[in-house]
């Protein structure tokens, strides 16, 4: 294979760089996934191409070439949760948490379709350490009936094999965005997170066509999840709305915050929640039952999952008049 001559379209300096072509972006991401170059060739590309700044051709590109490799699972009504593959550092991940608040959630509303959720996990990936979504999987017991795994290395090999290349770079490649939503299980509805406007548009043209309905939310770390004031972007119709996420709106008053978390913290912290962190695990659950279209609003989600509580409390009042 000539892989030479990708690497020289996207590496000769920047009079003379182009972007390549969807055809061409696929024939050496292709190159890459099933090592038809040298790995140095690999690895000078994929880090000139991140230097260049990658085109919305080739992204898409790129993860056209990635869906011939994926071994899909059929779960339509699932949420897709496309948390980043480098870790987090500075708060705990919720979702295990997320499935008896959803078991209530449909309990009391048997009216309203219920879904999974859809995580992927890999080993750790760059640009930065910190506790990953597998080491944590691999450490708990997960509700299945709420929370499908998906283990990269089980459905996507072959970009699983390219952790220690990506590794030695020690930089984001083009995979960094890709591989935020894979969909192994064929999903109609996903969340992802970005930080900056450009990108929210770069993610709804690249995952947009993949979803029945895609929010970019602005979580924590890449991640999924809101933990302070944020904000979410969702399409509506042609145009990309944003709204904001505050937590004085919902009565939340989070102020916990940690150093290089671990995996024994993460753990503690999901065996014994505080009363804060479980309204904060509710608005990351209303967030996804407005992403799955089972309610129409964050706000009234949360609403609906607190009713059973707002009842106690009238209850208690009552009975202490």
């Amino acid at each position: 294979m000539n892989f030479f001559k990708y690497i020289k379209a996207v590496g000769t300096g920047p009079k003379s760089n182009r972007d390549l072509t969807k055809e061409e972006i696929i024939e050496a991401i292709d190159g890459i996934l099933q090592n038809k170059c040298e790995s140095e060739q690999a690895a000078a590309f994929l880090m000139l191409l991140r230097v260049k700044l990658e085109s919305d051709e080739e992204l898409a590109g790129c993860l056209e070439a990635c869906e011939k490799y994926i071994k899909k699972d059929d779960i339509p009504q699932s949420v897709e949760l496309g948390y980043s593959f480098d870790g987090k550092t500075d708060q705990p991940y919720l979702f295990p948490l997320f499935s008896s608040v959803l078991n209530d959630f449909f309990k009391q509303h048997k009216e309203i379709e219920p879904f999974k959720l859809v995580i992927s996990g890999d080993k750790l990936q760059p640009a930065k350490s910190g506790l990953f979504v597998k080491e944590l999987a691999q450490a708990i017991q997960l509700d299945d009936n709420i929370i499908a795994f998906y283990d990269r290395k089980e459905y996507f090999e072959e970009l699983s094999n390219l952790t220690q290349l990506r590794k030695k770079l020690y930089m984001r490649t083009i995979f960094n965005t890709v591989e935020k939503l894979l969909n192994p299980a064929n999903s109609k509805y996903a969340i992802t997170s970005a930080f900056h406007r450009p990108y929210v548009e770069k993610y709804t043209k690249l995952f947009g066509h993949n979803y029945e309905n895609l929010l970019i939310l602005k979580g924590s770390e890449g991640s999924t999840e809101v933990f302070s004031n944020s904000k979410y972007w969702i399409k509506e119709g042609e145009e990309i709305v944003e709204k904001p996420i505050k937590l004085a709106d919902f009565d939340i008053n989070y102020t916990e915050k940690y150093e290089n978390i671990t995996l024994e913290e993460n753990l503690k912290i999901l065996e014994n929640p505080s009363a804060e962190l479980m309204k904060l695990v509710k608005l990351n659950v209303a967030i996804i039952l407005f992403t799955a279209k089972r309610v129409e609003s964050i706000e009234k989600a949360y609403e609906m999952l607190n009713k059973k509580d707002c009842c106690i409390v009238r209850f208690w009042k009552w009975l202490l008049k």
